[in-house]
């Protein structure tokens, strides 16, 4: 007679579509992000500004003083790859569950399905739109371009983040935290909409000059954001989509370092809007 067997213990293994988190708790690390990047910079900046006897309640100097002063500028940028690596760090902490379970499975860290010709041609006809836009709109000087504007070294550290920090933490936040808690609750549709729109509105202030947006820019980052999130929905994986917001940003930070030597080609070339976060 034979022995009974217990069947074997059935793990609930998480998925990129089935994430142990909820809506709240993905919510909850996006606004942390965005303070990370609004308030880490402020921490460095403002004792150095307190010690060159700035006059805080006079907002002229004060602006002046930020967008022209080359310290000032890079004690803005620099902290942002800390607050980058925070972000990182609490996001690691929510999708392993303190090292429960794996980063990349969680995630999704395969290409599944996603070809090298997808990214040409998806990277060619995004900046056949960016161009298109730009013609339409104009070129608007926003406080991002201010900012690099003042120095070379500006420059370089935009170049940084943006290539290789910036693509990874904004896809484990949008595509990876938000879409995969929203599309549990409310469906592929409304969570395309919603961590579409999110990405875009957070860059607003971003690529704005007062209350005057980059309008060119605003909409190719609505349409990015886009992008990103159907090949998330396509793929049901967040790895394209960090390679894919990799290529887009490495591509703008190589036009930003070339763009002196670019200005002096006749006739002259101008780069497109910078696509980045934060």
């Amino acid at each position: 007679m034979r022995a009974d067997v217990d069947p074997p213990v059935q793990y609930d293994i998480p998925t990129p579509n089935n994430p142990p988190w909820n809506g709240w708790v993905a919510i909850g690390i996006w606004v942390l992000s965005v303070v990370f990047v609004a308030l880490v910079p402020l921490i460095f900046v403002t004792p150095y500004a307190f010690k060159q006897g700035l006059d805080f309640s006079d907002k002229a100097a004060l602006r002046n003083f930020m967008f022209t002063d080359p310290t000032a500028v890079i004690l803005q940028l620099a902290p942002i790859i800390l607050a980058h690596a925070f972000t990182l760090a609490v996001a690691w902490i929510v999708v392993t569950k303190f090292n429960s379970y794996s980063f990349r499975q969680t995630l999704g860290w395969s290409m599944n399905g996603f070809k090298t010709w997808h990214a040409v041609v998806i990277t060619i006809a995004f900046y056949a739109i960016a161009v298109a836009l730009t013609s339409l709109f104009g070129e608007v000087e926003n406080e991002f371009e201010l900012l690099i504007k003042s120095s070379r070294y500006a420059v370089y550290l935009v170049a940084f983040f943006a290539t290789f920090t910036a693509p990874l933490v904004e896809e484990v936040v949008y595509r990876g935290l938000l879409y995969s808690a929203f599309q549990r609750r409310f469906g592929i549709v409304l969570a395309v909409i919603l961590v579409t729109l999110l990405f875009t509105i957070v860059h607003v202030p971003q690529y704005s000059l007062g209350s005057s947006p980059d309008y060119a820019t605003v909409i190719a980052l609505l349409l990015l954001s886009l992008i990103l999130t159907l090949i998330r929905v396509r793929t049901d994986n967040l790895l394209p989509c960090i390679v894919l917001h990799t290529v887009f940003n490495g591509i703008q930070s190589c036009l930003l370092i070339a763009e002196p030597y670019l200005k002096s080609l006749e006739p002259v070339v101008e780069p497109t809007a910078l696509i980045l976060l934060k």
